[in-house]
C-alpha cells in the first residue's frame, strides 16, 4: 500500500523500481487511514488518471415523503448520538465530577443526576489529565455514595488514560490526524461504544488552540467521529481567565470554532452570592453548589431553571499503615433550589395580606419600595412564611404588585405629616 506522499511521487511521474506498473483503473474515492494521519492508497489504484469530479451527493427534498427519524438522545439534553456536546467550567468547579456521574448515569440507567436516560449505553472515557489511579479514585467516590457495584459496570464504562498522544498533531508543518484517531476507531468499534468522552479538549491536540482553522480541524475530526460511528461525543473544555457568567457561550478557552462546532455545549459555574442570599445558602457553603446552563444563548436563565448539583466528599475507606485516614473523593448529588412558592398554603398567603391591607397601628402603610426599612410589605410575608428568604418573601410582593392583588394608593402619613403611596389589596384578587 502507498502512503499520500509515495503516491504524490508517482503523479509526479518517479515511480520506484520495485513497485510494479500500473493499470488503467479509476481512483477510489475512499481509503482507510493509517495511525499517524496519513491516508492510505491500495497498490491497484491508477493514479496516473485524471481525478473524477466528486459529488455533492445531493437529493431532492421533494423524494422525502415519509418523516425522518428522531434524534438519538442517550441522557437528558446532554448527549446525543452523530452531535458533539461539551462542558465549559473553571478549574476546580466540579466539571470532572458531574461528568462523571452522568456518565455513570448512561452506564447503569440510573437517572443519578436527575436527567432522563433514554438508553443504556456504552462508555469510553478517556482521562488526558488523570492517571488511571486517580480515575479509579473519582468513579469509586461515585459508586460509593450512589450504591453502584462494580458488576453495574462490567461491559458498559471502559475508561483509558493515555498521554502525550494526539487526535490531531502537526507533521512537516501541516495537520494531521494524530495516532489517537486510529486508536479511539478501533475500541469505539470492537466495544460497540454509544458515548466517548474527552476530558479536557485542550490536552486532545498539538495545534493553536487560539487558531480556527485549526481548531475547525480537531473538531471535525470528533464530528466524523460522531457521525461515521453513531456516537455521541463529549469533550470538556476549560474557560478563559477572568468572571465567569452562567451560559456564556465565550467562556471557552481558544478560538471561538470550538465553541461553534457543539450543538450541545454547556457551562458550570458556582453559586453566586446574590443566589446564596436568595436561596438562604451561607456565604461559607456557597462554593459547594455547581448550576448547569446551556450556553446557546449568553443571557442566563432564571436561577431556579439551571440543573444545580452539589459537591459532596466521600471516603473511600482506603487507609494503609502510612496514610490511615484513607482518601476524600468529590462526587456531586442533584440538588434542587428551594421554590418560592412551593408549600406555601393560600391560607398563609391570605394573612400576610391581611396584614398588609390593614396597616400599621399608627396608620402607616406598608410599601414595596427597596427602601421602606420597618415599613417593607416583605416583612409580613415572612411572618406567615417563617420557611423563605427576604429575597424570596420581596419576589413575592413583586409578583402580586405585577399581577394587581396589590396596588399603591396615596394616602397622608400621620408620622412623617406628608403624601406616601402604600400597599393596599384588590380583594377580587386574593389567593383562593
Amino acid at each position: 500500500m502507498l502512503t499520500r506522499a509515495q503516491y504524490a511521487d508517482l503523479r509526479r511521474g518517479f515511480v520506484p523500481d520495485d513497485e510494479p506498473p500500473v493499470d488503467d483503473r479509476p481512483m477510489a474515492t475512499e481509503y482507510p487511514e493509517s495511525a499517524d494521519g496519513e491516508p492510505i492508497i491500495e497498490p491497484d489504484i491508477e493514479p496516473q488518471a485524471p481525478a473524477s469530479a466528486t459529488t455533492l451527493n445531493e437529493w431532492d427534498a421533494g423524494d422525502f415523503i415519509d418523516m425522518p427519524p428522531p434524534r438519538e438522545w442517550l441522557l437528558g439534553n446532554q448527549f446525543c448520538r452523530r452531535f458533539l456536546s461539551g462542558l465549559l467550567a473553571p478549574g476546580a468547579t466540579g466539571k470532572t465530577a458531574v461528568r462523571t456521574l452522568q456518565y455513570l448515569a448512561l452506564a447503569t440507567a440510573r437517572p443519578l443526576t436527575g436527567q432522563h436516560v433514554f438508553k443504556r449505553g456504552r462508555v469510553l472515557l478517556l482521562s488526558l489529565e488523570d492517571d488511571d489511579t486517580e480515575l479509579q479514585r473519582r468513579i469509586a467516590a461515585a459508586r460509593i455514595h450512589h450504591g453502584i457495584e462494580p458488576d453495574d459496570l462490567k461491559g458498559w464504562l471502559f475508561c483509558a488514560t493515555p498521554k502525550g498522544i494526539k487526535l490531531a498533531d502537526l507533521k512537516d508543518g501541516a495537520r494531521v490526524a494524530g495516532p489517537l484517531e486510529a486508536m479511539l476507531r478501533h475500541v469505539i468499534k470492537t466495544r460497540k461504544i454509544d458515548l466517548l468522552g474527552l476530558d479536557p479538549f485542550v490536552k486532545l491536540h498539538a495545534l493553536e488552540e487560539n487558531d480556527n482553522g485549526a481548531m475547525d480541524f480537531v473538531c471535525d475530526l470528533l464530528v466524523k467521529l460522531a457521525i461515521e460511528f453513531n456516537i455521541a461525543v463529549d469533550v470538556p473544555h476549560h474557560t478563559k481567565k477572568g468572571l465567569q457568567t452562567a451560559g456564556d457561550a465565550d467562556a471557552g478557552r481558544g478560538a471561538s470554532s470550538a465553541r461553534d462546532a457543539g450543538r450541545l455545549m454547556y457551562t458550570l459555574t458556582r453559586m453566586s452570592d446574590a443566589e446564596g442570599e436568595t436561596f438562604g445558602i451561607p456565604a461559607e457553603e456557597r462554593r459547594l453548589y455547581v448550576r448547569l446552563d446551556s450556553s446557546k444563548v449568553n443571557i442566563a436563565p432564571p436561577s431556579g431553571e439551571a440543573t444545580w448539583f452539589k459537591l459532596i466528599g466521600v471516603r473511600l475507606d482506603n487507609g494503609t499503615p502510612d496514610y490511615p485516614q484513607g482518601d476524600e473523593v468529590q462526587t456531586v448529588i442533584p440538588w434542587h433550589p428551594p421554590k418560592t412558592w412551593d408549600g406555601i398554603t393560600a391560607a398563609q398567603l391570605n394573612a400576610a395580606l391581611d396584614d398588609i391591607e390593614a396597616g400599621f397601628p399608627n396608620g402607616q402603610r406598608y410599601s414595596d419600595a427597596s427602601a421602606a426599612a420597618d415599613r417593607a410589605a416583605w416583612q409580613a410575608v415572612q411572618r406567615h412564611c417563617p420557611g423563605r428568604t427576604e429575597p424570596q418573601c420581596r419576589d413575592i410582593v413583586r409578583t402580586w404588585v405585577k399581577n394587581g392583588v396589590l396596588i399603591h394608593e396615596d394616602y397622608d402619613d400621620p408620622v412623617t405629616r406628608k403624601a406616601r403611596k402604600g400597599l393596599r389589596v384588590c380583594t377580587g384578587k386574593r389567593p383562593s
